[in-house]
C-alpha cells in the first residue's frame, strides 16, 4: 500500500482528568472517503479538532503528505490544503450564499478581504458561481446565510471549504439536517470529489445510509479508542460495532 496521505499515530488528548482521545492510530489514503464514525462522545470531533490543529494532543504525531504537522497552527492549515466544516455552524448569517463562499478564496486570492468583497476578479466570481452549482444551491446564491434552512446551511459550508481547494476535506456531520433527496445529492458530490478530483475526503457522519454507500474506509470510535477499522461491509457485520453503536440486539448495518 502506497504513503497514506494522511496518518494519525497514537494520538491522546486529555481535558483535566477526562481522556477524551486515548492512543488513537489510523491511516487515510489518498483521494479516498474515510468515515470516522461511533456513538456520541466517541472523539470523534476531538479527533478533527486536533488534525486541523485546533486541539494539540497530549502525545502522539500528526503527518500530512509525509510532512509532520503535529506543531502546526490551525491558520497555517489552508496553505497546505486542508479544508474543514464544522458540527456547529460557522457561516457569516448576514451575507449571501454567495459571499460566504466568495470569502473561502481568500486563502488563495493576492486581494485583500475588502477588496475581494467588492471587486472580485472574473475568475474568482466563476468558481464561486460554480461551487454553488455543484452544492445546489443556485437559487439560493443571493439569499443570507441565516435565511437557509440548517441542511442547506450545512451544504453552503461544504462550498466555502471547496473555495479553499482542498487537498483533505474533513467534513463533520455534512448530512446533518439534510432531507433524503439533499442526502442524495451530498453522496454524489463527495463521491464525485474523490474519483473526479482526487480530494481526499474524512468525515464523522452519523448518517449510516451515506457512509455505508461512500465510503472506501471506515474507523469505528468508542470511548476515546479504535473499536474497529475496515470496509462497509466488514464494518457492518462486526458484533463489536454492532453493540457499541446500536445497542445489543440490533439488526445488522
Amino acid at each position: 500500500m502506497s504513503q497514506p496521505f494522511l496518518d494519525i499515530s497514537g494520538i491522546t488528548v486529555k481535558f483535566g482528568g477526562l481522556t477524551a482521545v486515548n492512543d488513537l492510530s489510523f491511516q487515510v489514503q489518498r483521494g479516498s472517503i474515510h468515515a470516522l464514525i461511533g456513538p456520541n462522545g466517541a472523539g470523534k470531533s476531538t479527533t478533527f479538532n486536533c488534525i486541523s490543529r485546533y486541539y494539540q494532543p497530549n502525545s502522539g504525531r500528526i503527518h500530512l503528505d509525509g510532512n509532520d504537522v503535529s506543531n502546526h497552527r490551525p491558520a497555517q492549515m489552508p496553505g497546505l490544503g486542508v479544508a474543514r466544516t464544522f458540527q456547529n455552524l460557522e457561516l457569516f448569517g448576514e451575507l449571501s450564499v454567495w459571499e460566504n463562499v466568495l470569502l473561502g478564496c481568500h486563502a488563495h486570492s493576492a486581494n485583500t478581504l475588502g477588496k475581494l468583497l467588492r471587486r472580485p476578479d472574473g475568475e474568482t466570481c466563476d468558481l464561486v458561481d460554480s461551487l454553488i452549482e455543484r452544492v445546489g444551491l443556485t437559487h439560493d446564491r443571493m439569499t443570507r446565510a441565516r435565511e437557509l434552512d440548517f441542511g442547506h446551511q450545512k451544504l453552503l459550508e461544504i462550498a466555502r471549504a471547496l473555495a479553499l481547494k482542498p487537498r483533505l476535506l474533513l467534513l463533520d456531520e455534512p448530512a446533518a439536517g439534510l432531507r433524503n433527496a439533499d442526502i442524495e445529492h451530498l453522496d454524489k458530490l463527495l463521491t464525485e470529489l474523490s474519483r473526479r478530483d482526487g480530494i481526499t475526503v474524512l468525515l464523522v457522519e452519523h448518517v449510516m445510509q451515506l457512509v455505508m454507500s461512500i465510503s472506501d474506509r471506515i474507523t469505528v470510535m468508542s470511548f476515546g479508542q479504535k473499536l474497529a477499522e475496515g470496509t462497509p461491509q466488514e464494518i457492518g457485520q462486526d458484533p463489536r460495532v454492532i453493540e457499541a453503536y446500536l445497542g445489543k440486539g440490533a439488526a445488522r448495518v
